[in-house]
């Protein structure tokens, strides 16, 4: 399942941005963020994708989502400006950043050459 993130859930799993200035991921299996907002036909047809993917991998990866309206200091901070974007967040070294509406076939190879899981 998807779960919903805000600057402090963010903070406690993730990075706490306001304390380090160098990267290190706090989270005990890799991660995916969905910046996204309610408004956007993209991040709509990208929604159910996440769902499936979540499920599929759900002892392997978690995926989380962050609603760009009420979260603009997130958003800010990854300097979002277009959306949906998806940041792809590996146990060891630094995240990458997709962006756009992708097949769910370009998520799975992400996920594989990114995150590092099969």
């Amino acid at each position: 399942m998807v779960e919903h993130l805000t600057k402090e859930t963010f903070k406690d799993k993730i990075f706490d941005f306001e304390k380090n200035k160098e990267w290190k991921f706090k989270g005990d299996k890799p991660c995916m963020i969905d910046f996204y907002a309610n408004w956007c036909q993209p991040c709509k047809m990208v929604a159910p994708i996440l769902e499936e993917l979540a499920e599929e991998y759900k002892d392997k990866i978690t995926i989380y989502k962050v609603n760009t309206e009420d979260q603009q200091e997130l958003s800010a901070m990854f300097g979002i400006r277009s959306i949906p974007s998806l940041l792809f967040i590996p146990m060891n070294g630094e995240p990458q950043m997709a962006q756009g509406a992708l097949p769910k076939d370009s998520f799975q190879k992400a996920i594989k050459d990114i995150l590092k899981v099969d």
